[in-house]
């Protein structure tokens, strides 16, 4: 199994999954706004919030990267995920976040998507990031935008349309503040 680096923003613990968090996790992805900005049709009962939690640890296992826990560093709350992912049927390195719904408009998204792209550029050495976002998505469009991100087209991953973002990595310095 693979450690998973702690990282620190101004803000944020960017760490590992723990079964504690199931609880938190449930809460946030079953909330139907977040859902439907992560594409799911429904939002998830917490059978398949674990799923997802152990989908997310089992990335950091196999490919050494992937999505942290996002706790606020006043509080110890979970607010929710962002990191890098890169299964077999996705078009590139991708950054992705979910945060949850009573924290939107606190700028944790963009706060630790940039995080996770210097990392991704300091540890991997990569050159090149995507995001894939949901045309309806204005949120994470946003986020993108902040880390640099601009369309680079669109593509079908698992029978759904999205906008693909995309940088070269480093990323220009840039603020945090926002989404």
């Amino acid at each position: 199994m693979t450690d998973v680096p702690e990282v620190r923003t101004e803000r944020l613990l960017m760490r590992g999954w723990r079964e504690d968090d199931l609880d938190a996790w449930s809460r946030i992805t079953g909330h139907p706004d977040v859902a439907k900005m992560i594409g799911d049709a429904q939002p998830k009962n917490p059978v398949e919030a674990w799923l997802h939690m152990a989908g997310m640890a089992g990335h950091w296992a196999l490919k050494g990267f992937g999505h942290w826990v996002l706790e606020a560093l006043d509080s110890g709350e979970v607010v929710g995920r962002a990191g890098l992912l890169r299964p077999p049927d996705w078009p590139d390195l991708e950054v992705g976040w979910t945060v949850a719904r009573e924290h939107w408009g606190k700028g944790y998204a963009p706060e630790a998507g940039r995080a996770a792209c210097e990392w991704a550029h300091e540890a991997l050495g990569a050159r090149h990031i995507i995001s894939l976002i949901l045309p309806s998505n204005a949120n994470s469009i946003r986020v993108a935008e902040k880390l640099g991100e601009r369309v680079e087209g669109r593509e079908t991953v698992r029978g759904v349309d999205v906008l693909v973002y995309g940088s070269d990595l480093p990323l220009v310095a840039a603020g945090t503040g926002g989404a």
